[in-house]
C-alpha cells in the first residue's frame, strides 16, 4: 500500500515497542515518528512542543498524524494551542484524560479538549478499551467532527489486544490519504 501524504505517528504513554503497528507501520511505509523526551511520565506541554516541532519541518496540507491513545490528548492540546489546518488526523484509541482509568504519573492532559477540528479526522475505538468507554470515545469524535469507528472488542489496539501490523488501521488511513 502506497500513501501520497506525509504521515506522522504520535505514539501514546510507553512509546509503542518495535511490535506495535505504529512501529510496524513506520518500518515498512517509512512513516515518522514524533519522538518524546519521557514516554513514561508525559507532560502534556512537553509533547505539545514535540508534535508542533515535528509538524513543522513538513507541509501542513500534507500531512497525516495518527495518534494513539494517550498522544491523541496531546494532538488535540496542540490543535487548540496552534490551530494548523492539516490534510488530517487518525486518532486511535483515545485515551480518556478526565477519567479515572487514565495512567498516574501524567501532568497537563485533563480536561480533554472538545473542539471541532479544522480537517478531516476519523477516531477508532473498541468497545471494550479500559482507558475510554464507548460512549465516552463516541462524545470525542462527536465534538471533535470526526468520522467514527468501533471495531468491537478489540482493547486497547495495542500489542497487548494481539494487534502487530492491524491492515485495517492502514485501509482506514488510506482513506484520509486519498482527499
Amino acid at each position: 500500500m502506497n500513501f501520497q501524504s506525509t504521515i506522522l505517528t504520535i505514539p501514546g504513554i510507553g512509546g509503542s515497542g518495535p511490535a506495535h503497528w505504529q512501529s510496524l507501520w513506520e518500518k515498512e511505509h517509512g512513516f515518522t515518528r514524533v519522538e518524546q523526551r519521557d514516554w513514561d511520565t508525559p507532560n502534556c506541554a512537553e509533547w505539545v512542543e514535540a508534535i508542533n516541532n515535528h509538524v513543522q519541518n513538513f507541509v501542513p496540507s500534507n500531512l497525516i498524524v495518527v495518534a494513539h491513545s494517550a498522544a491523541c490528548v496531546a494532538f488535540m492540546h496542540w490543535v487548540q494551542k496552534y490551530n494548523v489546518i492539516i490534510k488530517g488526523a487518525l486518532l486511535v484509541a483515545p485515551a480518556d484524560a478526565d477519567a479515572a482509568s487514565f495512567p498516574g504519573g501524567t501532568t497537563g492532559f485533563a480536561p480533554v479538549p472538545m473542539i471541532e477540528l479544522p480537517f478531516p479526522s476519523i477516531v477508532v475505538t473498541s468497545s471494550n478499551d479500559h482507558f475510554v468507554t464507548l460512549e465516552r470515545a463516541k462524545q470525542f469524535a462527536d465534538a471533535w467532527g470526526s468520522d467514527f469507528i468501533n471495531i468491537g472488542e478489540a482493547g486497547h489496539i495495542n500489542v497487548a489486544s494481539g494487534f502487530g501490523e492491524w491492515e485495517h488501521g492502514l485501509t482506514i488511513l488510506k482513506r484520509l490519504d486519498s482527499l
